[in-house]
């Protein structure tokens, strides 16, 4: 069995590993102009990656992991549903087989895999760069703050995790508000996980319109 490793929202990861995986994007473009099927995965896995943290562990794959799973239309923003996993050759090997029209080994999940999805997501890699990922993690960690302690100050339980942008919170009574706002709940919790489309405005609004219901 394929052992998939989700790295979260607490991972530091250096200049060597974003390069690495630019330098495979770029790879995977040129493999797909020559009609080579191997090395994509359109798998819906993520890692959030948090930029620029010298308290966080590094993502390598000298430590005893079996892959990393990258989520391409989350915080990268590619326009559809894409993914890349980077693992092992063990666990590579269990899932592939010989495909006798390709000529070729298949190492996908679903046998087939979207030919675009490389491109934008080596077009949103280059488009941003490594300094603007991280411009855009610290904003998110920011206003990640800035949510949990208006919370608090309103008399509302609230928890963020160190290097997280997920900010958990009581669940609020009123449904209609739940629902106006998409709010992710289980149970008696609710969390907002702070994009870099989410501004101190936007997030004004949401705080003032609890507090009032």
């Amino acid at each position: 069995m394929n052992m998939v490793i989700k790295l979260v929202s607490c991972l530091q990861v250096d200049d060597e590993f974003v390069h690495n995986l630019i330098s495979l994007f770029l790879k995977l473009l040129s493999y797909y102009v020559t009609y080579c099927p191997v090395l994509w995965m359109s798998l819906p896995l993520k890692l959030d990656i948090i930029l620029g943290s010298e308290q966080a562990p590094k993502v390598t794959f000298k430590k005893p992991i079996g892959s990393v799973s990258v989520s391409g239309h989350k915080f990268v923003g590619c326009p559809m549903p894409c993914g890349v996993q980077i693992t092992r050759m063990e666990h590579i090997n269990v899932l592939s087989c010989n495909v006798e029209y390709l000529a070729s080994r298949d190492a996908t999940i679903v046998g087939s895999r979207n030919g675009h999805a490389p491109i934008f997501l080596w077009y949103s890699l280059n488009r941003k760069g490594y300094k603007g990922f991280q411009k855009e993690v610290q904003k998110c960690l920011r206003n990640a703050h800035y949510l949990k302690d208006r919370l608090r100050e309103s008399g509302i339980g609230a928890m963020l995790n160190e290097l997280s942008s997920t900010v958990v919170f009581e669940r609020p009574r009123d449904e209609e508000f739940v629902r106006r706002w998409q709010l992710a709940c289980e149970g008696n919790i609710a969390h907002v996980v702070v994009m870099p489309n989410v501004t101190i405005e936007k997030l004004d609004v949401f705080l003032n319109e609890l507090v009032e219901k």
